[in-house]
């Protein structure tokens, strides 16, 4: 989780290109002397986001933008120490139950996959001509994190819960993975959004510019192109697709209520989403409202990444809890 919030940070700091090379060990170590400082700072000169950009850039501003874009890395290297020495000592002092070890090693090959994705997305932004990566290569990034966290949860509850679960009805699990990919669908237009900066181009509420059908929008060459590159776009179905989940939430909500309190882990946890989807609206409004101001937008656009990561769990949650109801309600 704590890679992921460091991915937005490095994306609304514009920090993802500044580091143009990719040494998987001798780039775990930053700049450490004046000299190679300038060395890293030219190589940054030569890509198209110093030029068209950050022209005025000191080599003190390019250390801010270097530090993050560092960190994420460093960070994404730690996972897979942190993950792989353990992993190997666990399955050297047989510790590890068989049947979690092809799982687990799933688990660190997606995690590899991922610093792929990233490298091969940062990689398609150092040129002359982009001044920042593909929003649509970012929400790849994006999402193939929030599924490598997903399948992580899944499977740390697999290995957890242990409690009997009464069995459910399957319109409420149907209904629940019905609002999973509504989801999945927000979550990847909030990559649009910070990948275009789209929120700058609409920064009001609840209308967008004083319309509440967006005006302005670019004659698109394309309906495809209109629905994932034109930034006002972007913003009205990002915005649509809020209130769709959140009402979906609330009916969701309503109907699982009705079953008696406190019986099993679904009945504890049912109110996680609907609380979750309420912090993430507001969050979402006020990052809207400050998204011209570059500070605020940064710590409440992580904020709200923050958020919508909870929301993502919360539902793993009850999707988990659902589905060990059906399958114990199809061995009984």
């Amino acid at each position: 989780m704590i890679q992921v919030l460091l991915g937005g940070i490095t994306r609304l700091t514009g920090s993802g290109l500044s580091i143009t090379e990719w040494k998987p060990i001798l780039g775990a170590l930053p700049p450490v002397n004046e000299k190679d400082w300038l060395i890293a700072f030219e190589k940054y000169k030569q890509i198209g986001q110093f030029k068209h950009i950050n022209f005025d850039f000191s080599l003190s501003d390019f250390k801010f933008i270097y530090f993050w874009e560092w960190f994420h890395r460093v960070w994404a290297r730690l996972i897979g120490i942190v993950f792989l020495i353990p992993f190997l000592y666990f399955i050297i002092r047989k510790k590890i139950n068989g049947r979690m070890v092809i799982p687990m090693v799933v688990l660190f090959l997606l995690g590899a996959l991922q610093g792929a994705v990233g490298w091969i997305m940062v990689k398609s932004g150092l040129n002359e001509e982009d001044i920042r990566v593909s929003h649509i290569r970012l929400a790849i990034h994006f999402m193939c994190a929030l599924g490598l966290l997903s399948y992580t949860l899944w499977f740390a509850l697999g290995i957890l819960i242990k409690d009997r679960i009464r069995p459910r009805s399957k319109s409420l699990r149907y209904g629940t993975y019905a609002i999973i990919l509504i989801l999945i669908l927000q979550l990847t237009y909030g990559a649009f959004m910070a990948g275009l900066k789209a929120g700058s181009f609409a920064p009001t509420w609840p209308d967008i510019n004083g319309s509440f059908w967006p005006g302005g929008v670019q004659d698109p060459a394309s309906t495809a192109f209109m629905l994932s590159d034109d930034p006002i776009m972007v913003q009205f179905i990002h915005r649509g697709l809020a209130y769709l989940l959140t009402f979906s939430i609330i009916l969701w909500y309503l109907s699982v209520r009705r079953s008696v309190g406190d019986i099993d882990l679904f009945d504890r946890y049912r109110h996680l989403p609907l609380v979750l989807v309420v912090i993430q609206l507001i969050l979402g409004i006020f990052t809207v409202l400050n998204s011209a101001d570059p500070k605020a937008l940064l710590w409440l656009g992580v904020a709200h990444q923050f958020a919508a990561m909870l929301l993502l769990m919360s539902f793993v949650l009850v999707a988990f809890l659902l589905y060990r109801s059906g399958n114990s309600s199809k061995g009984s």
